[in-house]
């Protein structure tokens, strides 16, 4: 049967909340500038569109694979100083990317930066965990939202970084590492203090639950759903943060400066929606919350294809603004699935989205190839479809909480 979670403090820490969300914006943005270099690149050096897409592809399959393997071992040991250790393989990955002269160096340099996100996801949640307390929505929230206002900069740094430099423009997010580095130093300090002290039986504990008494038949089902669900979102993400530009460019006449600003305002409503789907799944439910971010962008993501210019912006705020809103909440709703693998969970679900990010990058990438721009967006306009298994995911109860 299922057990309650249980948390390692009893009130919020705020300051180590906002801090390693801000570790998430720093390492989310070093991931961004591979999206906003595809068209750099495409341009440079005249890559397919599928080529493109393995460039994505291998930024996220690293990231995937790894972290549902970092979040188990960090649940076995928990290691503090894996973060920094991890922010330096991504500012390696950086410079590489800056300065790589063929495909196959630009390869190895976004899986680099793979390999960086795929260590600080697990313990950066791990440590969002902790200090959360009572508040684990609004927790998770900050941290998740930090992550998606550093994805959300894509556009920007495309328009204002790299068309104006170049490849060599993504030199000047090495001192975006090193800062991470240096903060994720502090944090670590930090949470081996937390670690030490939860060793010594000296730390209040606070129960937290929200889900029914499950059987690990029901657990594996939920999980399965949750998955699924993600599969759509990630994929749909995907299509609309790496390639619809390129729709933009060609059937609107924009530029590629232009044509980011659409799509940061995607992303930032994206950012906002992740913010408050925390705090409201904490007040009306997790599934609520869910089932709320897949029902509200069917009908938007299907005019999306086919809207005037003007009704573009109206749109792709909505929709990115209710896809995100169950970011976090998966998360959450995973770890209460199975509330003794915390780090497992993290790893799986948001390794999971980079998976699929990965893979749709690829498919969407072949897609377009194949059958051209235009009918590949309104395919995807689809795949928000998907996601409504998720009326079926077990309903969770209001959070109770015992000192």
């Amino acid at each position: 049967m299922n057990k309650s979670p249980q948390t390692a403090v009893a009130n919020p820490v705020f300051p180590i909340m906002i801090a390693i969300a801000v570790c998430h914006l720093f390492n989310d943005t070093l991931q961004a500038v591979i999206p906003a270099m595809l068209p750099i690149l495409e341009k440079e050096y005249q890559f397919s569109y599928k080529q493109l897409g393995y460039i994505v592809f291998a930024l996220n399959i690293v990231a995937s694979l790894l972290q549902p393997v970092v979040g188990f071992l960090s649940d076995r040991k928990p290691k503090p100083f894996a973060l920094p250790i991890g922010m330096t393989f991504s500012l390696i990955g950086m410079a590489g990317l800056a300065l790589a002269p063929s495909y196959w160096l630009i390869i190895v340099s976004v899986m680099l930066l793979g390999l960086g996100s795929a260590i600080f996801h697990p313990e950066g949640s791990r440590v969002s965990f902790l200090a959360a307390g009572n508040k684990r929505g609004l927790s998770q929230s900050i941290y998740q939202v930090g992550g998606n206002s550093g994805q959300a900069l894509a556009p920007l740094i495309s328009a204002f970084v790299l068309v104006p430099l170049g490849q060599i423009g993504a030199a000047v997010f090495v001192l975006v590492a090193a800062a991470g580095i240096a903060l994720l130093t502090r944090i670590s300090i930090w949470y081996k203090k937390q670690l030490d002290e939860e060793r010594l039986g000296n730390r209040k504990k606070v129960l937290l639950t929200t889900m029914e008494s499950l059987s690990k038949r029901q657990v594996t089902v939920a999980l399965t759903l949750l998955m699924i669900i993600i599969f759509a979102r990630s994929f749909y993400v995907t299509n609309i943060t790496s390639f619809y530009i390129f729709y933009l460019i060609e059937y609107y006449g924009m530029t590629i400066q232009h044509g980011q600003l659409y799509i940061f305002l995607f992303l930032a409503l994206g950012a906002v929606g992740t913010f408050f789907g925390g705090p409201m799944a904490d007040r009306i439910g997790r599934k609520k919350v869910i089932v709320l971010s897949l029902v509200v962008p069917l009908p938007l993501s299907l005019l999306l294809p086919f809207a005037p210019v003007w009704g573009i912006i109206l749109l792709l705020v909505t929709i990115g603004f209710f896809i995100m809103l169950s970011f976090s909440v998966t998360v959450i709703y995973a770890q209460e699935l199975v509330p003794s693998k915390i780090g497992t969970m993290a790893g799986l679900t948001v390794g999971l989205a980079f998976g699929m990010g990965a893979i749709g990058a690829v498919a969407i990438g072949t897609l377009i190839d194949s059958i051209g721009i235009y009918q590949t967006m309104i395919i995807t306009s689809f795949l928000p479809f998907i996601g409504l298994v998720g009326l079926a995911l077990p309903r969770d109860q209001k959070i109770t909480s015992a000192s």
